[in-house]
């Protein structure tokens, strides 16, 4: 080997063991103890009023906690607008007109800076607001880790490499991109099944009702009613993605997708006759076994390659850079 192919080996070495301690890094339940001992109970109840105004808040808020760890980690870079040296992964195709509750989020660290400024991390603030919501519809809730910072760089073209595409990922697809987080296949699962609340816009499921065959059709007729098949109409038209209990946090999601009655795409693929078939029959069985694995997954999926000690920053509002 060459003198400078040794020079390159050893630099994408070095890297590499920085990328990996920084994914390691330490974070803990206290970490606000002392510094803003309030900060949990004030996040708690801004997140109990945004939910109590709009149910679906509940859904949005844990879509976008997964969304921001997907992407170069928990960092809060998907709360970026665009700005100066700054194209927001908001524009990104999986998150564009979809992802929403930015407005919440920032409502909610604007009274922790009231409290506590400069402070809490909006990527911490992101992280709990996602625990209180799924306690809030009637989830399980989890122990969050804190100590987080937020980004000072957001990184469109990555989001659109890591997070799942609804209308057409497969599950090989789906188990690769959740495996790149060092997500298992369980995990997956578990996690999917946040689709208990929440709705889709007509655009990410007319293919599903229209195209696919492993549809219960009295499914497929109902969600056509307001879904018309022309692309060009009704892209924007709502439907709980789960018809039975779409307000609370449930395993009926995977009830559903026994009967094939999975809204995505994304959906049914977990049971279509694939490795993932059983770990849908069981949390369509067992609710707790679901709520305890969807706890333990979001712990790991918070664990994403934080910034912690001096890297990256606290901002003082969530979508912007100081």
């Amino acid at each position: 080997m060459s003198r400078s192919a040794v020079s390159r080996f050893n630099l994408a070495s070095m890297l590499l063991f920085l990328a990996t301690m920084s994914c390691e890094a330490h974070l803990t339940p206290e970490y606000y103890a002392n510094s803003c001992p309030q900060a949990l109970s004030a996040i708690r109840t801004a997140v109990r009023s945004a939910i109590a105004r709009e149910r679906r808040m509940a859904a949005s808020i844990i879509r976008l906690h997964f969304h921001d760890c997907f992407v170069q980690g928990c960092d809060a870079s998907l709360l970026l607008k665009d700005g100066k040296g700054i194209i927001s992964e908001q524009n990104a195709r999986q998150n564009f007109q979809s992802a929403r509750g930015f407005e919440v989020i920032d409502s909610i660290k604007a009274a922790v800076e009231e409290a506590c400024p400069g402070v809490v991390s909006c990527a911490d603030v992101l992280a709990l607001a996602a625990r209180d919501s799924s306690v809030y519809v009637g989830g399980p809730t989890w122990t969050v880790k804190l100590g987080r910072r937020d980004s000072t760089t957001a990184n469109k073209d990555l989001a659109e490499q890591n997070l799942p595409i609804a209308t057409n990922d497969d599950l090989d697809k789906l188990i690769s991109l959740f495996d790149r987080q060092g997500l298992s296949v369980k995990d997956m699962v578990a996690l999917s099944g946040a689709h208990t609340i929440g709705q889709a816009r007509c655009i990410t499921f007319r293919g599903r009702i229209y195209n696919e065959t492993n549809i219960d059709s009295g499914f497929a007729k109902t969600r056509s009613r307001r879904c018309p098949s022309s692309p060009v109409v009704g892209n924007n038209t709502l439907a709980p993605l789960d018809l039975v209990t779409p307000n609370s946090f449930d395993n009926n999601y995977y009830k559903n997708l026994l009967t094939n009655k999975g809204l995505l795409h994304s959906d049914q693929v977990l049971f279509n006759g694939g490795p993932t078939d059983g770990i849908v029959r069981l949390y369509s069985n067992h609710q707790a076994a679901f709520f305890s694995d969807f706890a333990d997954a979001m712990v790991k999926m918070g664990d994403i390659c934080p910034l912690v000690g001096s890297a990256g920053e606290v901002r003082k509002i969530c979508s912007a850079t100081n």
